[in-house]
This record gives C-alpha cells, structure tokens and sequence, in this order.
C-alpha cells in the first residue's frame, strides 16, 4: 500500500485550479498524469526579469521590466496591422504592440494616463523601440508577485508557460514533507537540502548555474531516484537469493565433444564466461548471470555450452529468442553440434501446429528432447517440460523481468542465463541488470574481417548505386536501410516504399524489403528469400537491427545515418562480416551535420568494438536517448543524467547493498522513509519482494 503521505501528490493534475480535461490532456503528454509527474519536470532554462532599465538604455533583443506611464492607444486602418500602445518615462517613449488585439481589454489592461510594469523583449523596428505580445502586464503592486527569474519548462504543443507554469506550482505545493532517507553523514557531507527543499530550489532556479545537474538540488533529486532504482534491484535480486536453488554440475562429456567438433578454437573470453557460468550453476543458489557479447563474439556456443552441463545431468534446457527468424537462425547454429554429440533438439514456434506441435510437446514432456529452441510460444500454458533446469535468453531488453520469471516457473529452481548482443555501457548495466552478474566477450572470433566504414554525402546516390550494382556482380548481397523519418512508422514505411521502388527500378525483381508495419510471416518470408538469395539487395527499416544472419551479405547502405543513435548505427553494421570475403558499409549523410552527428559517424569509422561506441554514445546522447529507452525496457530517468551522475549512480549501488545487508526487510525507522522512497518513485513491485511487505 502507498504510504498516506504520498497521496496529495499521486492525485491527477485535474485537482488543479483551472486544469480541466482538455488541458490535463497537454499537461499529461508534456509531464505525466500525475501531480509528482510534473515535480519531476525540471526547468530547461530560465528568463531573468531582473534587467529594469528606462526606454534611453533598453537593449534591443534582451527581456527587460519596464515602469511606463501609458500615453496614448493608436488602432490601426486595417486588421492587417498591428495595434499599438505608446508608453514613456522620463528618458524616451516606447510601442507595445498587439496583433490581432481586443481594443476593450487592451484599454481596460492599459488604461491611458495610468501607471504600469511591463516585461517581454525590447526590440527596435526602425527608429521606434518596441515590445510585442509583453509576457506580463500589471500595476507595481500585482508585480511583486512577478518572480524576478521565470523558469522555462520543456512545453508540448498548444501548451503555454503560463498554464504548465502554474500547474508545476500547484504541485509543488502539495509535495508533502518526508522523512529522511538518506544516510545522515552522507547528507551533510555533500551539503544537500531535505527532498522538499531540493525540489523547491530546483524548480525556482535563480541563475544559469541552478539548471546544471550537479547544482545541489538537482543532485539531491537525481541521487533519490538513482538510489530507489538500485535498492528496487537490490530487492529483486535478494528475493531471486532466496528461492531455492539446487547444484548442476555435469561431468563436462558432452562440452568436450562439441568443442572437439568446433571449426575453430574458443576464444580466451569465451572459456572464462563459460567457467563463470559453470561455476555459477554448480552453486546452491539460483543462476541470474548476463552473457553480453558484441555482434558476432560467439554467444550462441557458450550459452550450447551452458545448456549442455544441464543435459549431462539428465536435465533439459530452453533457449528463447525474440523472434522466429532469430529461434531458427539459433537452431541452425546448434543443430549441427547437437547431431554430432547425439542429442535431440526442438524448435517451437508459433508457426508449428497440430500434429507436429503435439509431437514437440510430447518429447518435452517426456524428456526425449534434451533442448528445446524456441520464441514466446515455450511460454504457453500446455507446454511442459519433463526437468527444465537451465534457460537461456536472447535479447534481454525484449524481454522484461516477468518473462524471465515466466519461463523460469516450468521447471524446478531453473538457472537463468541472458544475452544481449547490445552493448551497453556500464553505468547503464548497473542501472537496468543491477540484479545480475555479469559475463563480457569482448573478442571477436578468428577469422572475422572488419568492415570497411565509408561516410559520404547524399547527393552521391547515383555512385553508390553504381557500386552495389558491382558488388552484385561478384556475387553480394545488399542490405539497403532506409532512413528514420520523424517518429512515425508510417513516414518510416512510406520511405522504405519509395527506395524499393526505385531499386526496383534499377535491379528488377532482386529487390526485396522488409518493415515495421508488415505481418510477422510476410518479414519472416521476405527474410528468408535474402538469406537463401532469391532477392539481393534488402530495404528495411530498423527492423533488421538484431540478430539476422546471412554470411553472403556483404554491403549495408545506410541513408540519413545522422538520423540514428551511434548504438543503431553499430548493431545495423553488425549484419555484414559474417563470412570470409570483405565487407563494406556506406553510411551516407545530409548536409549540414549537426556537431553530434558528425561526431557520431567519426566514431564509426574510427572502430569498431561495441564497448567503446556504448560509452561514446552514452556521452553524445546521454541515457534518455541510448538504445531508444522507451522502446528497450531499461528505466527511464527524469532528473538523474547517466553521462553526468555516473558518481551519484555507484555511491546509490554501495549504499543499497548496505542498508539491505543491515535491514533487509527495511523495518528500521531508515528503512521505513525507504519505502516510502521506492512508492515515490512507483518501484510498488520492489516493496511486494520484502517478507513484511
């Protein structure tokens, strides 16, 4: 239940004067729902109202508050033109102008022979000095009021400063004061106010230097909402400690065969996760370990590897992919392996039905296959497995924490292993996986060629054609990506429509695409023709991204490749250099470039190890942006910056770690204002893994 202190702020921002349902609307898509959304919605800049000089000395360009005696009202012939106000003061006269104005309120607002404040931005048209559309008008006494430094908030369309302004306020406002959660010595020694006075100071910014996110109180703010991320995780991994595990250690039969039976030796990275992980299973207590390996280090034989401890035992193992194109590439992979070691594999996807499906089901159940490889559809209720000790996960960030759970529920204290092929900077690790170890494989198997990264302007589209028509002609295939357009599938669709077609054009019926809005049996179709070479070149949106692997594709034209995250960009390359012959990548470019995308496509050119473009890109975009957070699963921050907070984020590791190794059912009078934090931040899920909660 959510302590009764936090109610005020979880109400809807209807409660606020003025804010009816068209309005909450705005205010919900620039903010959120509720009233603590918009305490989390930090100014982005400010407007300092302090510069108060007379009419002689106003700066063109610059916000002014002016003390004008009002002279006299000019309406103009036409509605065209502008309605004018003249004011002065001692030293000069100045115009406010109004486009489309209401003469009665204007003469009621500025009423000639009156004194009145006005502020907005002086600028000159010819010789006149004027101010249009002022941002506020009154007399000296209403303008006190007026706060000499005006925060500006990040706005939506047909949202104004004024209304997110006075919402941001009314939340504010109801933020209750909270007990203390943040160890007392810690508090003092970094000189952070309490939390109410942190989000007061942080939203009333008195200079530039307030806005940066290592002022003290946006510091105090981002160190909460790191610190209820890493004790929600703490938590999870606490509660996954606890359950049941049981040892697995196989006699290593089975692995020495498959590695006899390899074309290539294992690399040293690959020998040490698949030691980790052995010794992992081989302990009482549940695996939960991460395999995060660039695109092509190797992943699929370690996690075989892993699987196979579990089958010397006389237990069975899963593997579960995101997509069937992936679960199939999966059981090409293994097949082979499986078949030369004698041991039966299944693969179970949506796309097996009736008899055969039964058949599948039925060596699960009574354990006649060893491995099962599979998408979503090992998740369904009737599938049973005989002894599930050991699952492996592909793509993590497809899946979230109750996927895993989900699957690791059909067997008894199952190991669960996980594996991304994106990699993902380590402050970012710590913040989604921080219930995990972790396993790295940072070498690239041998024999594997780097690609060849080429940037080159648009306009040059005809070149590039030429050169993927040569390529052809020794025998290539093609990826062809299209550009992001905007936020929008459709406009992403329509693009990739526009480029197959003029492909088409040039190279007949060899041209195949792939996209967003297309039936998963119509990609997987369209997938499959490329990589058994029916079609030659490829156009795609994103969708490509992960995992597909056809070893004759060796060219990737990028189009608008300033349009996308340094990490896309990586995974997307990723595709080609899969087999033995060189491969090229043209990354092609709009002017101008931005300084980031420029900065962007340098780095690709320059390497090509996954780890160093994740930290790069971290930098260039900071957390929000990398890897598309909302698509990905990994939490979202509001006030803490990952590029910047990186300090605050393992001081909040160490410091869950501790108060749960001190307190950890959180009873304690600290560890009561901590649950109070994790509901503040909506970890509700954390609270429900302690014994007492």
């Amino acid at each position: 239940m959510r302590p009764e202190a936090l109610f005020p702020i979880f109400k809807p921002v209807t409660v606020i004067k003025g804010i009816g349902p068209r309005l909450a609307k705005l205010v919900e898509r620039a903010a959120g729902p509720h009233l603590v959304d918009l305490c989390w919605h930090l100014p982005s800049a400010i407007i300092d109202r302090r510069y108060a000089p007379q009419v002689a000395n106003a700066e063109p360009g610059v916000v002014a508050t002016m003390t004008l005696t009002v002279d006299s009202h000019k309406k103009p012939p036409n509605k065209r033109l502008p309605y004018k106000v003249y004011c002065s003061d001692d030293t000069g006269t100045m115009a406010l102008v109004f486009f489309h104005a209401h003469e009665d309120y204007l003469r009621k607002t500025l009423p000639e022979g009156e004194v009145r404040v006005v502020s907005g931005k002086v600028e000159k048209f010819g010789k006149e000095i004027q101010m249009t559309h002022p941002d506020h008008i009154g007399t000296a006494e209403e303008l006190t009021q007026l706060k000499a430094v005006e925060p500006v908030y990040p706005l939506t369309t047909g949202l104004t400063l004024k209304v997110l302004g006075k919402s941001i306020q009314g939340a504010i406002d109801a933020a209750p004061d909270l007990p203390e959660w943040i160890d007392a010595a810690y508090l003092a020694k970094q000189g952070w106010p309490t939390w109410r006075d942190a989000l007061v100071q942080a939203h009333a910014p008195e200079d530039e230097a307030a806005l940066e996110p290592l002022s003290p109180a946006r510091q105090r703010l981002a160190y909460d909402e790191l610190l209820s991320n890493q004790l929600a995780l703490a938590l999870v991994r606490l509660s996954m400690r606890r359950l049941k595990g049981r040892s697995i250690e196989g006699d290593g039969g089975l692995r020495a065969k498959v590695i006899a039976a390899l074309p290539f030796r294992l690399t040293q990275s690959q020998e040490t996760a698949s030691v980790e992980i052995a010794q992992d299973m081989a302990a009482p207590i549940r695996m939960l370990r991460l395999l995060q390996g660039d695109v092509g280090s190797g992943k699929t034989v370690v996690a075989l590897l892993a699987m196979l401890n579990a089958v010397e035992t006389g237990e069975q193992a899963a593997l579960m992919a995101p997509t069937e194109i992936l679960a199939r590439q999966h059981l090409a992979t293994i097949e082979p392996l499986a078949q030369a070691i004698g041991i039966e594999i299944v693969l179970l996807t949506g796309r097996e039905k009736g008899k055969t499906r039964q058949a599948i089901l039925d060596k699960l159940a009574n354990g006649g296959a060893a491995i099962a490889i599979g998408t979503h559809a090992l998740f369904q209720d009737d599938v049973e497995f005989k002894a599930l000790a050991m699952a492996v996960i592909d793509e993590q960030h497809r899946f979230g924490v109750h996927q895993r759970l989900t699957l690791a529920a059909k067997g008894k204290a199952v190991d669960i292993l996980v594996m991304t092929a994106t990699p993902i900077p380590r402050t970012l690790m710590l913040t989604a996986y921080g219930d995990m170890d972790v396993s790295r494989l940072p070498d690239k198997p041998p024999g594997r060629l780097p690609v060849d990264t080429r940037v080159m302007p648009i306009e040059r589209l005809d070149d590039v054609t030429i050169a993927v028509k040569r390529s052809m002609e020794t025998g290539a295939s093609v990826y062809w990506v299209c550009p992001l357009v905007e936020e929008s599938e459709v406009l992403d669709v329509a693009a990739a429509e526009d480029r197959h077609a003029y492909l088409q054009s040039l190279f007949g019926d060899t041209v195949g695409m792939v996209h967003g809005r297309m039936k998963g049996k119509e990609k997987d179709a369209a997938m499959e023709a490329f990589a058994e070479g029916k079609t030659r070149v490829l156009v795609a949106t994103t969708v490509i991204e992960v995992g597909v692997d056809v070893p004759k594709a060796t060219v990737m034209v990028i189009e608008h490749a300033e349009r996308f995250g340094l990490a896309q960009l990586h995974q997307l390359r990723g595709r080609i250099g899969r087999g033995d012959r060189p491969s090229n990548c043209l990354l092609l470019y709009a002017s101008p470039l931005t300084v980031p995308a420029k900065a962007r496509l340098k780095i690709m050119r320059e390497t090509d190890d996954g780890f160093r473009i994740a930290e790069e890109d971290l930098k260039l975009r900071g957390a929000g942006e990398l890897l598309g957070t909302r698509q990905s699963g990994l939490p979202e921050f509001r006030m803490a910056d990952l590029a910047v907070h990186d300090e605050l984020l393992a001081t909040a590791r160490d410091d869950a770690a501790l108060i749960l190794d001190r307190d950890p059912e959180l009873e304690s009078e600290r560890g009561q204002s901590l649950r109070t934090l994790l509901y503040l931040f909506e970890r509700e899920a954390a609270v429900r893994n302690l014994r007492s909660g």
